[in-house]
């Protein structure tokens, strides 16, 4: 579980200076629209368009490109929107589950773009269901610290403001809890002081395949093309890399 782990805070770092802005941007906005359409536009009443809304702002996205994207959600834009969210499963090298979670508003180019991309890349399409149970919704938390002490520290409080587990790996810790406890978590984190590296409800494997080198270079390229994809929002695998292989991976 922790080289799965640790991948999915790579990618995030990598994504944040890597992105291309005006692809970031775009995909930021449609999270935007997609929240405030489930949700409504009232930020404090809706976390996930609060958590939307604070990416957006961490990424310097101009504040008139948030609100349009929130009108746009709730039907008060200048056209009214067409998109949806949807899953796409599949497998990858080594017999791995994979998880795209998709905004957009042509059902299908996305399947066409996701199933092209996983045929070249040695994976293929699942059928709906097919990977799904694999996973679990729950919220996740990454914190960067390098003195073992006080990771551990930080590991133990979370446990003691209603976190479910954690993983502790180096100087990179991971907190999980139920979704329905992220908002007052990270509040409870953030009060007590704690610099989160990241935190999201994501979609997280119950158990995870350990990959061998060759191999996880061939999903990390997968799965590199498949964020790549103007319509994919997020990408969730089971697989378990080895440490060598995300150093690297880290460096690029």
């Amino acid at each position: 579980m922790a080289g799965h782990s640790k991948w999915a805070q790579i990618k995030h770092q990598k994504s944040a200076v890597d992105a291309k802005r005006g692809q970031l941007f775009t995909k930021l906005a449609r999270e935007i629209t997609i929240a405030a359409r489930q949700g409504g536009g009232d930020i404090q009443a809706n976390p996930r368009l609060r958590l939307a809304v604070e990416r957006a702002r961490e990424a310097n996205m101009p504040m008139e490109n948030i609100q349009r994207a929130i009108r746009r959600g709730t039907g008060q834009g200048e056209e009214p929107t067409r998109l949806e969210e949807v899953f796409y499963e599949g497998y990858g090298p080594g017999g791995i589950a994979i998880l795209v979670q998709a905004v957009t508003e042509n059902r299908n180019r996305t399947v066409s773009e996701v199933r092209s991309v996983l045929e070249r890349s040695g994976g293929k399409m699942g059928g709906v269901g097919s990977v799904s149970w694999l996973f679990e919704q729950k919220g996740v938390f990454t914190v960067e610290e390098p003195n073992p002490q006080k990771a551990e520290g930080i590991a133990l409080l979370a446990i003691d403001l209603g976190a479910e587990d954690f993983s502790l790996d180096g100087s990179f810790l991971e907190v999980r809890c139920p979704p329905e406890r992220f908002e007052a978590l990270k509040k409870a984190l953030e009060e007590k002081g704690v610099a989160l590296a990241s935190a999201e409800v994501a979609m997280v494997p119950r158990t995870t395949v350990p990959l061998d080198p060759t191999t996880s270079e061939q999903v990390l390229r997968l799965l590199d093309r498949l964020e790549d994809l103007d319509d994919v929002q997020k990408v969730y695998t089971n697989a378990d890399f080895p440490n060598e292989v995300l150093e690297r991976y880290r460096a690029a």
